[in-house]
């Protein structure tokens, strides 16, 4: 009885999935793809600072060229408590031998600023005190979650428009979404060692003179959202 009952029962279930999915197909729809995209400026910038003992004869510690480092970081107004952490806990301790006896030291650090004119000064602060290896990690847009909500609203009213559109010369009318699915796409820029680069030729004609902050233009965030809504029509 209860087998009896079970048969049954699968076969309602796939019975009622049968209908549902045939009074979807059944129905006259049209499905529009629509997409939209925007190029935005990054606030957010990311800079590895490697500080590094130089194999000198009168060497610099590293916890020398930190507190340098800190100092002036201070000085052009970056809180460094919330803008600059190390890049990884074992950071601290991280050694490596040049000969039998000589042990040097290295530490890595992340520093967030957020404009491209501090992270200029930052450039030439850093290498009046002697560090000069640092790189363009990455970029990042503080309102992205914003943005994308906008762009899949503005991709919706893309599609709803081009759906107008095309059954206007039938003489039929678009009503309600019946079916919507939404992808979303952010390309972020790879710059490891770019802004390396960058100081080398922004300092290569200037000899010991004053430097002045380079002149850095990062390339846009590009977003874009796409939808592809089945609108029914009658």
């Amino acid at each position: 009885m209860n087998r009896i009952l079970l048969i049954l029962g699968l076969i309602l279930t796939c019975q009622i999935s049968n209908g549902q999915t045939k009074n979807f197909i059944d129905q006259p729809y049209l499905e529009t793809i629509a997409k939209v995209d925007t190029l935005i400026k990054p606030d957010i910038i990311y800079l590895d600072i490697l500080i590094r003992e130089k194999d000198e004869r009168n060497r610099i510690p590293v916890e020398e060229m930190e507190s340098k480092m800190i100092q002036k970081l201070k000085s052009l107004g970056i809180n460094t408590e919330k803008q600059l952490t190390l890049s990884d806990l074992a950071s601290n301790f991280k050694k490596y031998f040049l000969k039998q006896k000589d042990i040097m030291k290295d530490k890595a650090y992340e520093l967030k600023v957020f404009d491209s004119q501090t992270a200029g000064k930052v450039l030439v602060a850093l290498e009046e005190i002697g560090i000069s290896n640092v790189n363009l990690d990455r970029t990042e847009y503080s309102k992205m979650e914003e943005l994308k909500l906008e762009l899949k609203a503005k991709a919706v009213e893309k599609a709803r428009t081009q759906a107008d559109f095309l059954v206007r010369p039938l003489n039929q009318k678009v009503t309600r979404a019946i079916h919507i699915t939404d992808k979303y796409y952010e390309t972020y820029n790879n710059f490891s060692g770019e802004l390396q680069e960058v100081v080398v030729m922004g300092y290569s004609n200037k000899g010991k003179q004053e430097y002045e902050p380079p002149t850095i233009e990062f390339r846009p965030i590009k977003v874009e959202s796409e939808v592809s809504i089945k609108f029914a029509i009658e």
